[in-house]
C-alpha cells in the first residue's frame, strides 16, 4: 500500500493511538516514543492488511501488541497510590474526570486495560474478542469484573 493511503489512515485513526499511549505510558516523552513505535509497526504491517477486519480493529491489534511488547522488553517501575488527591473545584471538570478515569485504568492489568479501552471505543464483544484473543462470552465476564474494579478504585 502506498504512503498517502497509510498517512490518511493514521490521520483518521490517530485518536486510538493517543488513547492507548496515554493509557500505557505515564509521561509525555514515553507517550511520544510509544506513538512513534506504534506508527512504525503499523507501517511495517500495512502491506499485509487484507481487509478481513475493520481497519480500526487491525490498528488496535497492532497498537496494543506494540504497547505490551514495550513492557516485555524492559521493566518500567510502576508506582500506585491508594488515594486520589482532593478534587479542586474548577470549571473544567471533564478534564479532571478524564484524568481520574485514566488514573484508575492505569491500576488495571495490561489485559484488562486493553479490554476496557476497546469497550470504551464502542467495539462489540466480537471485535474485542478478536483483538484480545479470548472467547466472546468471556469478554462480557471480564468487562463486568473490570467495571466493578474501576468503581471500587474510584469509590463510586
Amino acid at each position: 500500500m502506498e504512503q498517502p493511503a497509510f498517512l490518511a489512515t493514521i490521520q483518521q485513526h490517530q485518536g486510538i493511538l493517543h488513547k492507548l499511549c496515554r493509557l500505557y505510558r505515564d509521561n509525555p516523552e514515553d507517550r511520544e516514543d510509544l506513538f512513534q513505535e506504534m506508527i512504525f509497526q503499523l507501517w511495517k504491517s500495512f502491506p499485509s492488511f487484507e481487509g478481513n477486519a475493520k481497519i480500526s480493529t487491525w490498528i488496535y491489534r497492532i497498537a496494543l501488541n506494540t504497547a505490551l511488547a514495550g513492557f516485555r522488553k524492559r521493566s518500567i517501575p510502576v508506582t500506585y497510590t491508594d488515594t486520589f488527591p482532593d478534587i479542586p473545584t474548577t470549571e473544567n471538570n471533564t478534564t479532571l474526570q478524564q484524568d481520574q478515569l485514566f488514573a484508575a485504568l492505569k491500576q488495571l492489568s495490561d489485559a484488562d486495560k486493553a479490554i476496557i479501552a476497546l469497550y470504551l471505543e464502542d467495539m462489540s464483544y466480537q471485535e474485542i474478542a478478536s483483538i484480545v484473543g479470548i472467547d466472546e462470552n468471556y469478554v462480557g465476564v471480564k468487562l463486568n469484573r473490570i467495571k466493578t474494579r474501576i468503581k471500587n478504585i474510584l469509590n463510586l
